[in-house]
């Protein structure tokens, strides 16, 4: 059927996927960090991104450029592998340690090619990922553990923000899950229309907060009005936001924002990496009780866990606006206070 937009208010109807505006997200630089008087200043500027924006960038990180180029190259190069390559870690089970996955098909919502493999600790997982490219194993794991290592320096950084200090939950995230999302975004140049499709359908991440390399533009947040907001490209640059977990953590302070990705091109592939940092598997992720006050904030989720999420996405359609963070707030309200 053809959906060219006969008229203004048909082309608004289809279009807020592309033509948006940019967001203003905060970049922040967070060298010093260990320095109180730099530290006091990154900690205020990281609490009120997370309360405006649930999301911000992040520079001068402590991960050279070099470790940053050399996973998306690999990456790029895994995904121009021969098919039959990448089949090897096919897998319908959610759980699965290391799979790979496409919606790349005939009438397909979304056009995404994704490697998901488990990273922490290294030393359990890293004989599982491909050896091919030959030096996939080696740039893709200098990058997680450097994202680890700042993974947890973050977390530190947001229960402070919180008022909870820089140790709260900080051995659950050195122990908790690191799953490495190696994303590609090809285009697709039968559409009558590319720049109208999606690679990957809106969403908010379980994790309790998200690091993400992108290789270029195409990321989308949606503000407190409904409307999508471009994220800028900032070459070095790394986007955080904070994710389902932190939201139950905080008992709604921060949110997990809902995101996506858009396709820009018809001739460019996109290549984005997200390190995602939550709490072991059958860790138990609740409200923190100095959150909690009866009468201006009462608690306004149950608890879960990561395994809890992967029971979740293998039974429901995130494409179809079935997000997990839903099934976990209370029937009960209450006013985020100014």
């Amino acid at each position: 059927m053809d959906q060219t937009p006969q008229n203004k208010e048909d082309y608004f109807q289809l279009v807020p996927r592309c033509y948006t505006e940019m967001v203003d997200l905060p970049v922040i630089e967070i060298d010093g960090i260990n320095h109180q008087s730099r530290r006091t200043i990154i900690v205020e500027d990281i609490a009120n991104a997370c309360k405006t924006y649930g999301f911000f960038q992040i520079v001068n990180h402590g991960i050279p450029q070099k470790v940053l180029d050399g996973a998306l190259s690999t990456a790029s190069s895994f995904f121009e592998l021969p098919t039959n390559e990448k089949m090897k870690y096919r897998s319908d089970d959610v759980k699965s340690p290391v799979r790979y996955g496409t919606s790349l098909k005939d009438n397909a919502k979304y056009r995404r090619v994704v490697l998901k493999h488990y990273a922490n600790p290294l030393d359990k997982y890293i004989a599982l990922w491909p050896d091919n490219p030959h030096d996939y194993r080696e740039k893709m794991s200098e990058y997680a553990k450097a994202t680890q290592k700042l993974g947890v320096s973050l977390m530190g950084i947001i229960t402070e923000g919180l008022g909870l200090g820089p140790e709260y939950k900080s051995d659950k995230m050195v122990k908790g899950v690191q799953a490495i999302m190696v994303n590609s975004y090809p285009p697709n140049p039968a559409a009558a229309q590319p720049d109208l499709e999606l690679g990957l359908p809106p969403h908010s991440d379980c994790s309790c907060l998200s690091i993400v390399l992108q290789g270029s533009r195409g990321l989308q947040i949606q503000d407190s009005d409904g409307i999508w907001r471009d994220v800028s490209y900032v070459k070095g640059a790394l986007v955080v936001n904070i994710g389902d977990c932190v939201e139950v953590m905080s008992n709604g302070v921060y949110k997990s924002v809902v995101h996506r990705v858009k396709i820009l091109s018809n001739n460019f592939t996109r290549i984005s990496i997200a390190s995602l940092h939550s709490s072991a598997l059958d860790e138990k992720v609740e409200v923190a009780e100095e959150l909690v006050d009866d009468e201006k904030r009462p608690k306004g989720y149950k608890e879960s866990t990561f395994n809890d999420f992967l029971n979740f996405i293998s039974r429901n359609d995130i494409s179809e606006g079935n997000y997990f963070i839903d099934t976990l707030r209370l029937v009960q309200s209450f006013v985020v206070p100014k």
